[in-house]
């Protein structure tokens, strides 16, 4: 496995958490961003609902990176 690899599943993972939706799934399951609040936001559950929203947030910058890699896959083949 090259850093190519890697860099490549980062950004898919980073995909699939920008797609989650509150609503629907985050929410129901007890993952909102309303039921970390003050002292809750340090433990380890609270840390991986602040990086879901974070990606979330990061979505124009991860269509820009889709794209290159999408063309750097393409010119490479």
């Amino acid at each position: 496995m090259g850093l190519w690899t890697l860099v490549e599943g980062l950004l898919l993972l980073a995909n699939a958490l920008a797609i989650l939706n509150e609503e629907r799934f985050l929410a129901p399951r007890g993952w909102g961003f309303s039921e970390v609040s003050g002292v809750r936001t340090k433990s380890l559950k609270g840390q991986l609902i602040g990086l879901i929203y974070a990606t979330q947030y990061l979505r124009f910058p991860l269509i820009a990176l889709n794209i290159i890699f999408i063309i750097v896959k393409l010119v490479s083949g």
